[in-house]
């Protein structure tokens, strides 16, 4: 038994997890699959920068405007951490994607894929968007963005690209890139704040 049969393949769960879901998904589901696989793709991300900025710009209280900016800040930040390291991760790992495991009993959506499973990279950036978007919403928007990562995550395993253990790991490298990137824009903010007083002074 090595790290990979415990933290991977969860003892035969993850490929059972995927059988349950991309074996059972109904194919009257594949236009679901593949729109949330298209919403949660990397690409998307100049959208979500340029909603954040327009938002920051159009909002009449300062506080508010304010928080945003901050939200895009840290969105920036995470999205360049978190695109290096699932690029570092999916060419040192190299682990297969389900075609490659389990060749035809595979319901694939699109163009199967072989190489480079984990972590997935719609699910880590489903987390970022999560991740940015949280503290500007309340109750009903934070159910929303569950729902989208949720789905993001689902359609990846529906379309037989990911394992979930690969959507698992997206998700956490998603929420970690954020909390590194706000603990980054704090430390950036906190050494400018005492660069103008010490000019000031």
């Amino acid at each position: 038994m090595n790290w990979k049969f415990l933290v991977y393949d969860w003892g035969g769960w993850n490929v059972a997890l995927f059988h349950a879901i991309n074996s059972g998904m109904p194919s009257a589901l594949d236009p679901v699959a593949w729109c949330f696989s298209l919403i949660g793709n990397y690409w998307t991300a100049p959208l979500l920068l340029l909603g954040l900025w327009r938002w920051s710009i159009s909002a009449s209280n300062p506080a508010r405007a304010c928080a945003v900016r901050q939200r895009l800040v840290t969105f920036g930040l995470a999205f360049a951490l978190a695109l290096l390291a699932a690029s570092a991760l999916k060419w040192w790992l190299d682990f297969p994607r389900p075609p490659a495991v389990l060749g035809h009993l595979v319901h694939v959506i699109g163009e199967p894929e072989l190489h480079y499973s984990l972590p997935s990279g719609h699910s880590t950036f489903a987390a970022l968007v999560v991740g940015a978007l949280w503290p500007l919403v309340g109750f009903r928007g934070r159910l929303a963005l569950v729902f989208y990562a949720a789905l993001v995550g689902w359609s990846r395993v529906a379309a037989g690209m990911h394992f979930p253990a690969d959507v698992v790991a997206g998700w956490m490298l998603g929420a970690s890139s954020v909390a590194i990137a706000g603990l980054l824009r704090s430390a950036l903010m906190s050494r400018q704040g005492a660069l103008v007083k010490g000019l000031s002074g």
